[in-house]
């Protein structure tokens, strides 16, 4: 974003979702970015700044070793909201008390909304909040007001208006709290009075601009095309940037959905045209994976054959000095602490960190900073087809994640046969529209089923079907039981080694989306 461009700071102490709230901020059509308490100063100043969200976090503010609040911040002129832990944080630096709470709160819990001005301007009376939480305040400094309580929490969000100062001990940014996305507006748009001018156009032109000024006049990027959305914008916005300077290279896994390989060469091929070289390297893949059933040893290894694919693929380049990749937030959150905070690590990703230190390729990745509706937005602007900006998600290590337990041929067969029928199915039915993935898992346990009379001792296929805005939160889909009876008689009369289909109805958190 240009540096004229007043933002957000969301200043991140651990919390796994600081990446949301950044992205409630840009909904608002505002720019936002994320740093780690320790840095969060030095960015700050460095940036122009409209405002501070201080994110949630999993210590306990009283503890020692946990993450600080740098002073300095709260004296930079600009209005500044605690989130949970940063609700805490702030009023125990301004001389309020955070104790621990005989009572833990987590779920939905109804608010009165006592002040309706700051955040909640335009509402009143009663509303529905997602609370997680372990402390409370128990005492707010001198200037502060309660603004909404709860009947086991009295400081639900608090101000002191004069100084800019919100906090609310709910989380606004998930998609549980009922007006959450107003509150943020409120905060951004009243209470900080940032314009709105973070657009599709405006994020693929920064982007673009960001592409030029790292490759420079000569520079040439290799670019890793899956024929998802996010490769797909990726490879657009590269050859925006630099031209017929853009190489990609599609690199057949053997992990891949049924005809995947296909429709990509008729995909790329209507929408680029950018040098294309399709790589079968799906026995090498196999290879690598045969014995292995612990999925981060899958990944790494995933991982691990696909630089290698690509570093002698480079050697065809001579001026090649970039790596142009396809990663997206959510990928970055849950690999690592992606801002040097102190979140944990839920599981790491092909396409995030783990270069070996010898790759003489210097990456590129356009959508780092971006969720995936910001990167169909982007590619709708730059006149991608539609089906292609609405297709699900699809792991970087392909099936080998849905595959549980060890990875053979063999059951890769059985598995991509039955999700072909899922997509199929439901897409031919048109449940698909306003879902964010559905898929097939196959699953290492057999079971007793009788076919024909006779008996089968066979492996289950669990059905995974969510909605989401952004995979950072999802909740399980209940289709129509004649549409799942249609499915489920399909995988098991039509694909020899699956006797059971069963549907997975766990909603992110606490499970994942993917199942390893």
């Amino acid at each position: 974003m240009s540096s004229a461009a007043r933002g957000i700071l969301v200043v991140d102490f651990g919390a796994q979702y600081s990446q949301l709230i950044a992205r409630r901020v840009r909904e608002a059509n505002v720019w936002s970015e994320i740093a780690p308490a320790d840095k969060a100063l030095k960015r700050a100043r460095s940036m122009n700044l409209g405002g501070i969200i201080l994110s949630g976090g999993p210590a306990s503010v009283y503890e020692e070793g946990a993450p600080a609040l740098q002073l300095e911040l709260l004296e930079l002129g600009v209005p500044v909201l605690g989130i949970c832990f940063g609700q805490q944080v702030l009023v125990q630096a301004l001389g309020g008390v955070v104790e621990a709470s005989d009572l833990r709160e987590f779920g939905r819990t109804s608010v009165r909304i006592v002040n309706s001005s700051g955040l909640f301007e335009g509402m009143d009376g009663r509303t529905v909040v997602w609370m997680s939480h372990g402390d409370k305040v128990t005492r707010l400094p001198e200037g502060f007001e309660i603004h909404a309580s709860s009947n086991d929490c009295p400081f639900a969000a608090v101000a002191a208006p004069e100084r800019g100062f919100f906090g609310v001990q709910f989380h606004p940014e998930v998609a549980h709290t009922v007006r959450g996305r107003e509150i943020i507006e409120n905060f951004v748009w009243r209470v900080c009075e940032i314009q709105e001018d973070w657009t599709p156009e405006s994020i693929a032109e920064r982007e673009i601009e960001k592409i030029r000024e790292q490759v420079g006049d000569k520079g040439e990027i290799i670019l890793g095309l899956s024929g998802g959305v996010d490769s797909s914008v990726a490879a657009v916005i590269a050859h925006r940037a630099v031209g017929d300077r853009v190489h990609a290279i599609f690199v057949d896994n053997g992990l891949l959905r049924h005809g995947e390989r296909e429709g990509l060469a008729r995909t790329f091929g209507q929408h680029f045209k950018i040098d294309l070289t399709m790589v079968d390297a799906s026995e090498r893949f196999l290879a690598s994976l045969k014995g292995v059933s612990d999925p981060e040893e899958k990944r790494k290894r995933i991982g691990h054959d696909f630089i290698e694919v690509f570093r002698k693929e480079a050697a065809r380049f001579e001026r090649a000095e970039f790596l142009g990749q396809g990663t997206l937030y959510p990928d970055v959150i849950e690999s690592v602490a992606a801002h040097g905070g102190n979140t944990a690590v839920i599981k790491s990703h092909h396409n995030v960190g783990g270069l070996p230190d010898d790759l003489e390729l210097e990456l590129v990745e356009p959508l780092r900073e971006l969720f995936k509706d910001e990167v169909r937005a982007i590619g709708r602007h730059l006149g991608l087809d539609a089906e292609l900006i609405e297709r699900q998600p699809f792991p970087g290590p392909g099936l080998a994640v849905r595959c549980l337990g060890e990875v053979t041929p063999e059951r890769l067969a059985v598995l991509r046969a039955a999700d072909h029928i899922v997509t199929s199915e439901i897409e031919a039915a048109g449940a698909h529209k306003g879902l964010w993935q559905y898929f097939a898992v196959l699953l290492p346990v057999r079971s007793v089923g009788v076919m024909g009379d006779a008996r089968t001792y066979e492996e289950a296929c669990a059905i995974r079907i969510v909605e989401s805005e952004d995979a950072m939160t999802a909740d399980w889909v209940q289709l129509p039981r004649e549409l799942l009876e249609r499915i489920s008689g399909r995988i098991i009369n039509e694909v020899r080694g699956i006797n059971r289909v069963v549907l997975d109805i766990s909603s992110k958190p606490p499970a994942t989306i993917e199942w390893e």
